[in-house]
């Protein structure tokens, strides 16, 4: 049986940053790939300007697609493979390896660089951000825990994100669970990350360029590696609906960082995109993500 999260932790005392009004946005349709990032973008921008205030948004993705890193390699990706199944590939204006979207929740949280909870280095909000998931994650009973701090991803590493944690990423039992990637530039912070809800979470080596050997390498690695919510939960064998774990996993998610950062979503709960973010994130469809200039980099 999964818990509410009214049933578990109680709020945590002592918090470190004043209460702060900040806006949750919960998406119920999914967007497509150049339309999830293209508004994680616009958001971040409009917060930075102040025009909009500091957001955590939780969403999802139609089709399924795979995201790649920033600075990542784009012949890293079977483009027959993904064209195959009709999904989608978007490169993410953040850092990391490839990511496949398919049964998950993404949240990304959108700040100006002057807020406190995002200031200093990138390990520092990483940090921050990190401990309102776990908060989040131990209200469903899951025995989440931070990597340790200096794990890093070595030269080695492959093309697929959930091979290793780095540093303050989610791990249940020594498994990863939650990864997330963070870009800090033009005044603004923008992190997100993924949580994947149920399924084989090898799918992605299938869009991966690998010979055999490799492949095979990778499914026994990512098998051991990383893990999923339904797993974390221990009802993978029931299988699970995604749409029913991603409503029981916004709740905790949502409410373990407003505890754990001392949010204020009351005033703008299950708040929508302005028009001015709807905008700017069709400009930069057209012109970024969903432009072969960007994407093929």
């Amino acid at each position: 049986m999964i818990k509410k999260t009214s049933d578990l932790v109680e709020p945590l005392l002592d918090l470190p940053f004043e209460l702060s009004p900040w806006r949750l946005i919960i998406e119920d349709e999914p967007r497509s790939a150049a339309a999830n990032m293209a508004v994680d973008q616009a958001i971040a921008e409009a917060c930075a300007v102040g025009d909009s205030l500091p957001t955590v948004r939780l969403y999802r993705w139609q089709p399924p697609a795979v995201s790649i890193g920033r600075h990542q390699a784009f012949d890293e990706i079977d483009h027959d493979a993904l064209n195959a199944q009709g999904f989608e590939l978007v490169r993410r204006s953040t850092g990391g390896r490839a990511i496949l979207h398919i049964d998950e929740l993404t949240y990304s949280v959108a700040a100006p660089k002057s807020e406190p909870r995002v200031q200093g280095s990138v390990m520092d909000a990483y940090l921050r951000i990190s401990d309102g998931l776990v908060a989040g994650l131990q209200k469903l009973n899951i025995n989440a825990v931070k990597a340790e701090s200096h794990r890093r991803a070595g030269k080695d590493v492959s093309a697929a994100c959930f091979e290793v944690p780095s540093a303050y990423e989610i791990m249940v039992n020594g498994q990863k669970l939650l990864g997330s990637a963070q870009s800090r530039r033009a005044g603004y912070v923008l992190q997100h990350g993924s949580l994947p809800l149920t399924g084989d979470i090898t799918r992605l080596l299938s869009f991966l360029k690998l010979d055999n050997a490799k492949r095979e390498q990778l499914y026994k690695q990512l098998s051991e590696r990383a893990c999923t919510l339904a797993q974390a939960l221990g009802i993978a064998n029931a299988d699970p609906e995604p749409q029913q774990l991603f409503s029981i996993a916004v709740d905790a998610l949502s409410t373990g960082i407003a505890e754990t950062l001392n949010l204020d979503f009351s005033t703008a709960k299950k708040a929508t995109l302005t028009q001015s973010e709807l905008k700017r994130a069709a400009l930069l469809i057209r012109e970024k993500y969903a432009n072969d200039d960007w994407t093929m980099r």
